[in-house]
């Protein structure tokens, strides 16, 4: 590893910190080294607050250091305006002339502006270091500007003989397959992506709340496929307490519903998954982790509309029930969470 990818690692992984709370914006690190010291570091903590740049400029006690310093970003500064100025102008007023940037911003009103500026303002511009990290980092925010649609995270719970729920059910709550650390790591994704979505049946089986609770952080927008509104309006997804799209073939004159509630129509004669994608992308969601039972899931494998799947397999036998969905995808990676097994699979298509 060289000294450039040295710094730009440390990027990323103060980048991190961000996850789930700069949506619209991306996740950004950046450091400021003087003689291979750090002499200032910061990421970009929330939407509408400073960028990572600014942090790490800020933190910076010699101010007069910043002329013989070199600064490392994951992203490609800013240089347009939006609710912060551009970190692209600060770089080149707070006379710094040495810029290590890991992957170009891939957002229209960016896209090698911010380099080209400091370069015409005579700057040294690196461009590229570990540029693949950089922009698996911000998988969510490049898939959905160069792909116009959410990050797609496919995630359920299987038995130890495949099947994601039994035959009949006793009670409207879930069956636990999983162990308890389990279901909270579930909650801590949440809490990371911007959307969750389900189908009729998991709502009429379930009656989900599809919120965090187990981990502190935003609760996501929640999407329910409900074709004929079944679930309307005895279920937790009614209550408002979460912006809710629930994707219809019918109309509602309910006055009563919540502001937080909005009925999206669609033509479900047309490919829905798709459909569906479209919905999301004209809301700015750029992640969305689909939670909703066998047939759910199995779509958007077919439509071959998934970024990553992340399955529990359970020590539990059922011996009967719903069958787990079909994937040919290869498992990229696992681990153990007490009894369960989680496996992570990647869409390289």
């Amino acid at each position: 590893m060289n000294i450039h990818e040295k710094y730009i690692k440390r990027c990323i992984e103060l980048a991190k910190n961000g996850l789930g709370n700069t949506y619209p914006n991306p996740l950004v690190g950046s450091v400021i080294v003087y003689q291979d010291k750090i002499i200032g570091e910061g990421w970009h903590k929330r939407a509408g607050e400073p960028h990572a740049e600014v942090n790490a400029i800020n933190s910076v006690r010699n101010r007069n250091l910043l002329k013989k310093a070199t600064i490392y970003v994951s992203l490609e500064p800013c240089s347009h305006f939006g609710k912060t100025p551009p970190c692209s102008d600060l770089i080149i007023s707070s006379g710094i002339k040495n810029v290590v940037v890991g992957a170009i911003d891939p957002f229209v009103e960016v896209a090698g502006r911010g380099i080209k500026k400091m370069i015409e303002a005579g700057c040294n511009v690196t461009v590229g270091v570990l540029d693949e990290e950089c922009q698996a980092l911000n998988k969510r925010f490049f898939t959905f500007h160069n792909k116009k649609r959410p990050y797609i995270i496919l995630k359920w719970a299987e038995s130890a003989d495949g099947y994601v729920s039994p035959v009949k059910k006793n009670i409207k709550e879930p069956v636990w397959l999983t162990n308890q650390y389990s279901r909270q790591l579930v909650h801590k994704w949440r809490s990371e992506e911007q959307a969750i979505l389900v189908g009729t049946n998991t709502v009429l089986d379930d009656n989900p709340k599809l919120n965090t609770r187990d981990w502190k952080g935003l609760s996501p927008v929640r999407v329910v496929i409900d074709k004929n509104l079944k679930t309307y309006p005895d279920h937790c997804i009614w209550n408002g307490h979460v912006k809710t799209f629930i994707i219809t073939d019918l109309s509602s004159e309910d006055k009563n519903l919540s502001d937080n509630i909005i009925l999206q129509k669609v033509d479900f004669q047309k490919p829905v998954i798709h459909e569906i994608c479209k919905i999301l992308f004209q809301e700015g969601l750029q992640s969305i982790i689909i939670e909703g039972g066998s047939k759910t899931l199995q779509n958007f494998i077919d439509e071959n509309l998934w970024d990553e799947i992340r399955k529990f397999k359970s020590k539990v036998v059922l011996n009967e029930g719903t069958p787990a969905p079909v994937t040919g995808a290869t498992i990229i990676s696992a681990e153990k969470i007490l009894t369960d097994n989680l496996f992570y699979y990647y869409n390289n298509d």
